[in-house]
């Protein structure tokens, strides 16, 4: 019978090559999820933001608004487009806007309705947002950009003629949300269920719907700072 004895060459080799193994899994582990986190964090910060002022979706015909791309480092190439309803695209200065300095100016006609995003030569985007500039008199003033959890946000219900604030009613994907006398509706602080297709009515008319996204920054930095943590071994 041949018999073999667990010496300390045996047992150190097991402990190697024990050691090996986890620390392999360990790191491979580690590496996913840090590649994991630095492709988030890439897709949450693009290389450009397209802002809006004032920062709304509905807009009244021949109301004026101001659309800007802030690069993250070289601007050169980067230009603001966009793609109406009419199937429409193109660029700011071409066939709409006034290009003054680093922003687009749009005196707006319902004909301009449709998506606007930054692109750059390389076919690279930044966020898009919704413009709507209805046929009719009522407007809801909503958020056109992203709002953080735990914000106040305030819509309002806007008629274009005398007087602007009627007494409104205010719905959410369709269903009710309440009445506002003054015409308007504060959320104190806004949640992820507040996510989604708002409206209102009034005695003149119905606003078109426009979808405010709510984003829970707060998660966001804390999932980075336990990967950085898990790093480091420092907050």
């Amino acid at each position: 019978m041949l018999y073999c004895s667990r010496g300390p060459i045996f047992n150190n080799l097991l402990s190697h090559s024990l050691t090996h193994s986890l620390t392999h899994s360990l790191t491979h582990s580690l590496t996913h999820s840090l590649s994991l986190s630095l492709s988030l964090a890439l897709y949450l910060s693009p290389p450009a933001s397209l802002s809006i002022s004032p920062d709304r979706s509905q807009f009244f015909k021949l109301e004026s608004v101001s659309l800007s791309c802030e690069v993250q480092g070289n601007s050169a190439g980067w230009r603001l487009k966009r793609y109406t309803v009419s199937g429409d695209r193109s660029d700011c200065g071409r066939k709409w806007g006034k290009q003054q300095g680093s922003s687009c100016i749009v005196s707006l006609i319902p004909s301009d309705n449709g998506v606007y995003w930054c692109e750059s030569g390389s076919g690279e985007h930044s966020n898009a947002v919704n413009i709507t500039v209805p046929a009719g008199a009522v407007i809801l003033e909503s958020p056109a950009l992203p709002v953080t959890e735990g914000d106040s946000v305030t819509l309002r219900c806007r008629y274009q003629g005398t007087p602007s604030d009627l007494t409104a009613v205010f719905y959410k994907d369709g269903s009710l949300i309440r009445t506002e006398t003054t015409g308007e509706m504060t959320i104190p602080a806004v949640s992820k269920s507040d996510e989604g297709l708002y409206k209102c009515n009034n005695s003149k008319g119905e606003s078109p719907e426009s979808w405010m996204t709510v984003t829970g920054e707060n998660m966001r930095n804390l999932d980075f700072q336990i990967i950085w943590f898990f790093f480091t071994g420092s907050s």
